[in-house]
């Protein structure tokens, strides 16, 4: 279901287990009702992806998800034939005494779709959310591919022409800025950038993504990730790792978020060993002492 004002779609992202600000909700709000697809940039971890997700539960619509990777390809991200069954079909047209010709073989009964392209031909009513989830990993050549279903809701297949979206998906790309991205595809694009959220609104999300946990435990966690932020680590934490290190003090049923509690979870919420060494040289720290 569409919404009809900001507050309407952040009130049902809550629903979906996303936490938002003002901005946030405004930019994907726009992005709906503009039809026009939107870049959300920010470090790893900050909700990027999860907003995305979030928005297709907060429409009641499909989310069709790209993952982007070095070397991904149009035919990976587009469709591909399914060459199985054109071989079977030539090898039943043969047994009959028929002939098949090209056409028959380069039909849709053929074509297997994949992300774009499912996301193009979704029926509707309602638009699909099409996640094209850290579009900086794919090279350039991908990047500029994507410029036709940007800027027209249309992809290409050279067997069967042009198709163009009848109900446009609402594309959401998102980046950890691993490198800049080209000019064209972000004039093509709404802009937000999603910066770590401070303490409190952290400790609202564990609360919420947590179903269970003690408010002390949000409280704590959520300040405790905030200090090792300022540590300098290689891989600071972000709102997923505060999420999975309250799902791990939880599951040990820790009394008190205390340095050997820390010691003895800090694989859950540092993923590189030299940040845990430095995370433990400052345990006094880390846990407010």
């Amino acid at each position: 279901m569409t919404p009809e004002t900001v507050g309407d779609l952040a009130e049902r992202l809550g629903a979906a287990g996303y936490l938002t600000d003002d901005a946030l909700a405004t930019a994907l709000f726009l992005a709906v009702r503009m039809r026009q697809p939107i870049l959300l940039e920010g470090e790893p971890g900050v909700g990027k992806t999860q907003a995305a997700k979030s928005l297709a539960a907060a429409m009641d619509t499909p989310l069709i998800r790209l993952q982007c990777y070095e070397g991904l390809s149009s035919s990976d991200a587009l469709y591909e034939w399914n060459y199985p069954r054109q071989l079977l079909g030539i090898r039943l047209a043969e047994s009959r005494g028929e002939s098949l010709a090209e056409a028959d073989l380069f039909a849709d009964d053929y074509l297997l779709a994949r992300p774009l392209l499912a996301a193009i031909t979704h029926p509707g009513p309602r638009p699909a959310v099409l996640l094209i989830d850290e579009v900086d990993r794919a090279d350039d050549e991908f990047e500029a591919f994507l410029l036709e279903l940007l800027a027209e809701s249309a992809v290409t297949i050279p067997e069967l022409g042009t198709r163009r979206a009848v109900v446009p998906p609402v594309v959401v790309l998102t980046s950890n800025r691993t490198r800049e991205l080209h000019d064209a595809l972000k004039r093509r694009c709404l802009y937000h950038w999603i910066a770590h959220p401070e303490v409190a609104q952290v400790a609202a999300i564990i609360r919420l993504r947590v179903p269970g946990v003690a408010d002390w435990l949000a409280d704590r966690v959520a300040r405790a990730v905030g200090r090792m932020r300022g540590f300098g680590l290689y891989k600071p934490p972000g709102v997923a790792e505060a999420i999975s290190w309250a799902s791990a003090l939880q599951v040990l049923g820790v009394a008190a978020l205390d340095g050997p509690a820390v010691e003895r979870t800090l694989s859950a919420v540092l993923k590189y060993e030299e940040d845990r060494a430095v995370a433990v040289e400052r345990l006094a720290e880390v846990v407010g002492e």
